[in-house]
């Protein structure tokens, strides 16, 4: 079995333990800084620790004689963890939809004897490696737009919400700045900015401007695209009030403070609906055409219990993306893409499945 160290047991890391100590084909150790969040996944019958990830002299002992790193921590712990994997000799993935973080990561990939995949997630990360596949059957390309959104299916709250995910990577997703192409150029945008409404199986949304969703086509289609970009799908009415507490209240400048209030009066919910969208038009041959894709995926039972719709689908992006370096179907060294990941083996895989 391969050995691999998954650092991080809040909701999404709990899932990836299930997904991978299922499969049995994976010797793993859950490591988290908080050990009121071990136990659940102890009695998955996984390996659990305790551990100090702002110690460095903690964490080389940890992934010491790891193939593999998982961090499913707040973006912040990235740079470090990351460090310390390429030091230890270890593949390294993560989550995180931070731009900075992921910037890091590929400065430190540039003289790694291993492989490093950010962004392995939903969005980022399969959304990339699904609308890149969508790219490559066009002669040329106009425009690319992509939107994705966890959503309850029983909204209640003022919001339309209930928190699905880490509260840190939703305030970053809301707070920085977005990156795009317009017309040809690539460009910073504003969060919670160019904001669009539309339906789909007669249900009414929105969609906005957040950051990080793109992951690394900026630079992969860059000079292959006139238009790029990645919104967030929400319920109406979500992005004014949000905008009202980031911007008119400057939480946004306060987010210890948002992150409180967030926590404190948006209950999660493992009831919810990850909705997928990608259109793609350009030139086929000698027609303007135009190609769309649209999925929604719902939570479910894995053995006996339920998980969320985007636990199940961020687990799995990253799930996918191990056993695909595991197989060496991805570049066994330096920055490795999301989009470097072929479609169809990413579907067939046994945990890209629950996409397909």
């Amino acid at each position: 079995m391969t050995p691999i160290i998954l650092l991080g047991a809040g909701k999404i890391g709990e899932t990836i333990a299930h997904l991978l100590h299922a499969s049995g084909d994976y010797a793993l150790t859950v490591a988290d800084q908080d050990a009121a969040r071990l136990p659940a996944i102890a009695a998955l019958g996984v390996t659990t620790t305790r551990a100090d990830f702002n110690d460095e002299q903690v964490l080389a002992a940890l992934i010491r004689g790891q193939a593999m790193v998982i961090s499913a921590c707040p973006f912040y712990l990235t740079p470090m963890i990351a460090e310390a994997a390429v030091a230890a000799g270890a593949h390294y993935f993560d989550l995180t939809e931070d731009v900075a973080s992921t910037r890091r990561v590929k400065e430190l990939a540039a003289d790694a004897g291993t492989a490093l995949a950010p962004q392995c997630g939903l969005a980022p990360g399969f959304i990339s490696i699904l609308a890149h596949a969508m790219t490559r059957k066009f002669d040329s390309l106009r425009d690319v737009q992509m939107r994705v959104g966890a959503l309850p299916v029983y909204p209640t709250n003022a919001l339309k919400y209930n928190l699905t995910w880490s509260t840190d990577g939703l305030i970053n997703e809301y707070c920085n700045p977005c990156e795009a192409i317009i017309d040809g150029n690539q460009r910073e945008t504003l969060a919670l900015e160019e904001i669009e409404a539309f339906s789909l199986d007669g249900v009414a949304y929105e969609a906005f401007n957040t950051s990080g969703g793109l992951g690394t086509l900026c630079d992969t289609l860059s000079g292959r695209v006139e238009n790029l970009n990645y919104k967030t799908v929400r319920y109406p009415g979500h992005r004014d009030l949000v905008k009202m507490l980031i911007r008119d209240l400057r939480l946004g400048q306060r987010r210890e403070i948002l992150k409180d209030v967030l926590e404190a009066s948006i209950p999660m919910t493992h009831q919810d609906v990850v909705l997928v969208f990608v259109t793609v038009s350009g030139m086929q041959g000698a027609r303007l055409t135009q190609e769309s894709f649209a999925k929604k995926i719902y939570s479910k039972m894995l053995g006996d219990r339920l998980y969320s719709a985007i636990q199940i689908t961020t687990a799995a992006g990253v799930c996918a993306m191990v056993d695909l370096m595991r197989d060496g179907e991805l570049p066994n060294r330096g920055f490795v893409r999301q989009e470097d990941a072929d479609l169809s083996r990413f579907l067939a895989n046994r945990f890209g499945r629950h996409y397909a």
